[in-house]
């Protein structure tokens, strides 16, 4: 599935934009990335900034009003927005697989377990519906659901919310995709499941070796299971890098101020969280300079003039006019 040029998925200067009935939204404009073969890329940012439209742009699975514009989205060496409606059947599922934020919904209330693990081997592999179900039961024991067997007959609403998520992980592994999209898969889940579906995710990695595109606003996240970080904003990406860079080294100031927002151990329950004020800019009418700039405590009259563009090292990119000062 990799190119020549060892990426699993390359995205070039892709714009989506979602028509309403009094304006349009420009819901992700001209963003640029790669993901490489069995690597974790988190993309992160505030809710609202276009983190998911991109996840669902890359399976043509945009909500009604939404479309790509421009911009190229290959797996491996195929064009993925020049494909018609059934091809796009074809690769959904078989070559991209996705977890959804919210397995309850994202689940056929009215078929049972094991006939949702299966049904991709039998869309995708003509598996008879005996082999389809074997696997299934495999695929749910791979993902550590108890008793995978006895869970065939089930239905979601009789499982557990990490139960539940898991059974979407298998869904998504049952034809082994070159890439998987997890759209904030621990966001409806408690502490204690979360935890388990991340590691689960760091075991699959290994074992598996899949790229990974991890959807989140959680940092934390991020920090212990990607290998590079997206930093994205009102639709643009602002800060690119390996995450020990973004973390560490971090130059744009949203990324600082997203950072500064995420309490720690020595953190006194008498102190205020630090918060980003202001809200982000309406993306019908985004504004003309760095659409960060109105929240931005170093905005100058440069910021608000024109868009920043990238800059720094092939390794470390960021689009900010007074980035922070690099530490050693």
């Amino acid at each position: 599935m990799s190119r020549s040029d060892g990426s699993v998925l390359t995205v070039a200067s892709l714009r989506v934009v979602i028509a309403l009935r009094h304006s349009t939204v420009r819901a992700v404009d001209d963003v640029s990335f790669t993901i490489a073969p069995g690597e974790t890329v988190g993309l992160v940012g505030e809710s609202g900034c276009g983190k998911t439209t991109i996840g669902l742009a890359l399976l043509r699975l945009l909500p009604a009003g939404g479309r790509i514009v421009s911009g190229s989205v290959r797996l491996g060496g195929h064009e993925l927005t020049t494909l018609d409606d059934e091809q796009m059947r074809a690769v959904r599922g078989d070559r991209i697989g996705i977890v959804f934020q919210d397995p309850l919904t994202s689940l056929n209330p009215t078929m049972t377990i094991g006939s949702q693990v299966g049904e991709p081997l039998r869309i995708h592999r003509g598996a008879t519906a005996r082999t389809a179900r074997d696997r299934a039961a495999e695929l749910l024991e791979l993902v550590g659901l108890p008793s995978p067997s006895r869970q065939l007959d089930r239905y979601p609403h009789q499982l557990s919310g990490g139960m539940r998520q898991r059974v979407s992980l298998a869904a998504a592994l049952a034809c082994d995709p070159a890439l998987l999209i997890a759209d904030e898969p621990t966001t409806a889940l408690d502490v204690t499941t979360q935890d388990q579906i991340l590691e689960l995710f760091s075991r699959l990695k290994r074992e598996i070796g899949m790229a990974v595109l991890l959807i989140t606003h959680d940092m934390g996240v991020v920090a212990g299971q990607a290998d590079r970080v997206l930093v994205m904003y009102a639709g643009k990406l602002v800060e690119v890098g390996a995450t020990d860079q973004v973390f560490y080294r971090t130059r744009h100031r949203y990324t600082q101020a997203l950072l500064e927002s995420i309490p720690t151990l020595t953190s006194s329950r008498a102190e205020a969280l630090h918060s980003i004020p202001g809200q982000p800019p309406d993306l019908a009418h985004p504004p003309p300079g760095c659409r960060f700039a109105p929240r931005c405590a170093f905005m100058t009259d440069e910021c608000r003039a024109a868009q920043p563009a990238m800059s720094g090292s092939q390794a470390h990119t960021f689009a900010c006019i007074h980035p922070a000062e690099a530490r050693a």
